[in-house]
Formats: structure tokens, C-alpha cells, sequence
């Protein structure tokens, strides 16, 4: 099994950047309480090797369901 030394807050930080640079019509503290929530959604799963790729994904999901407009 293949595990990965994640920093938590990192992957938090990175994705939010990302998403902000990418539509930086979102509010950045909106898009950080998402990120926060869906990164804990995801990170009790087994299998932490995609975390960064599945928050951001499921992040932009929900902000793009609240009206947000996405890059």
C-alpha cells in the first residue's frame, strides 16, 4: 500500500489559491469555508493520494451550484 505524507493545511491552501486565481470573481472566504468542509468530507477516507484533486473538483462543484460563475 502506498501512502503519502499530506500537510493538510497545504493541500487546503493550495486548492483554494487555485480556485480563487482561476475565478477571481468568487469570494476568497467563501471559497475557504468550502474548501475547508469538502476537504473534511474527504479526508476520513482510506485513500488520501487524490485529496487535492477531489477537494478542489468537489469545491468548485458546490460554489458553481451556488451561482457562481467558474472559470
Amino acid at each position: 500500500m502506498m501512502t503519502t505524507d499530506i500537510d493538510d493545511d497545504e493541500v487546503k491552501r493550495q486548492v483554494t489559491q487555485k480556485l480563487v486565481e482561476k475565478n477571481p470573481g468568487w469570494d476568497r472566504h467563501e471559497v475557504e469555508t468550502v474548501v475547508e468542509e469538502e476537504f473534511a468530507e474527504l479526508a476520513g477516507r482510506p485513500v488520501r493520494d487524490y485529496l487535492s484533486i477531489l477537494t478542489e473538483r468537489a469545491a468548485r462543484k458546490r460554489l458553481k451550484k451556488a451561482g457562481k460563475p467558474a472559470v
